[in-house]
């Protein structure tokens, strides 16, 4: 069914440290080198939040970022919806802490995990208020600090992770041309599916970050990211050759791929930034439209397909 609640992004932008960890570390650490790590995951580089950073100083700097483009004050904002799922504090969340070091009264905030398809499950939390007319601007900030839960020297999805943080302010209406038109989202919880919250999980107090079932983590993910891809587009009356750029969720070079074919979409019109960022959580994909948002032409399609573990999945279909 096709949304009618009107909802646009009148900015965004992202943050990622400068701490750049290439493949070489590695080999170094678990024994995997570039050339074996590049083949299974396209990775090349990925960047690493420093000893004193976290998500919520992420947040905090992609915010910043996002200020700078954003045709309204921030006080404005009657909503903020922060996502992770590798938190630094579970009670000064990074909603709480925006709305802290803003100082941004009469403002509702949550924050919500959803593992990797958390941005596009925030982005609906976002429509669902603005549909309710409980708010009409929102920013929606996700981040994630992989490598502070994850072990480097396991083998099996040590060398994947990457930190990275991206923010976004929505309106009910439009409040310039250039506004993104957020034409409809869908998300599915998918726990019943597969290993489910088993296939990979963080456990901050008994193991961290792993991945345990990385293959059943694989097909599921190649599967639900091609079919809410052929959902979004088919509620909309979008053909997949109509769609001008697809971002997927960036876990994996292989799984984006097989995506790719299934979908039988041309190779250009798909954002790829895990060989330089590694997997950097629910913010992945966001940080693609982020990074490419310039360089789009108006009125472009734009698919946001995301999986994450847990299971869940989501799409989000976009006109420049």
């Amino acid at each position: 069914m096709i949304t009618n609640i009107a909802m646009f992004i009148n900015s965004i932008a992202h943050y990622l440290p400068n701490n750049v960890v290439p493949n070489d570390y590695f080999e170094k650490v678990n024994g995997l080198t570039d050339e074996w790590i590049v083949a299974r995951t396209g990775i090349k580089n990925r960047r690493r939040a420093k000893s004193k950073e976290d998500v919520n100083s992420m947040s905090l700097e992609a915010v910043k970022e996002a200020l700078i483009k954003t045709p309204y004050d921030i006080c404005e904002v009657d909503l903020i919806v922060g996502a992770t799922y590798t938190p630094v504090d579970t009670i000064r969340t990074i909603s709480v802490n925006i709305q802290r070091e803003y100082n941004i009264s009469n403002v509702k905030s949550v924050t919500i995990s959803a593992a990797c398809s958390s941005f596009i499950n925030a982005i609906e939390i976002v429509e669902g208020y603005f549909a309710s007319g409980k708010a009409g601007k929102a920013l929606v900030v996700v981040s994630d600090n992989n490598s502070g839960f994850s072990d480097d020297s396991n083998p099996v999805s040590g060398h994947l992770w990457g930190d990275g943080a991206v923010a976004v302010f929505l309106s009910k209406e439009r409040t310039t041309q250039d506004d993104l038109e957020v034409i409809d989202v869908i998300t599915k919880g998918l726990a019943n599916v597969g290993y489910g919250p088993d296939g990979v999980f963080l456990r901050p107090q008994n193991g961290g970050l792993t991945m345990p079932h990385g293959k059943d983590v694989f097909m599921y993910a190649c599967n639900y990211m091609a079919d809410v891809t052929r959902e979004i587009a088919a509620n909309n009356q979008v053909d997949i050759d109509e769609i001008d750029y697809l971002i997927p969720h960036q876990a994996n070079i292989r799984i984006i791929n097989n995506v790719v074919k299934n979908l039988k979409i041309n190779k250009d019109k798909v954002i790829v930034n895990i060989d330089q960022c590694g997997n950097t959580g629910g913010a992945s994909s966001a940080i693609g439209l982020s990074q490419h948002l310039h360089q789009m032409p108006k009125d472009a399609l734009i698919v946001i397909a995301v999986f994450g573990g847990g299971y869940s999945a989501g799409a989000m279909l976009l006109r420049r």
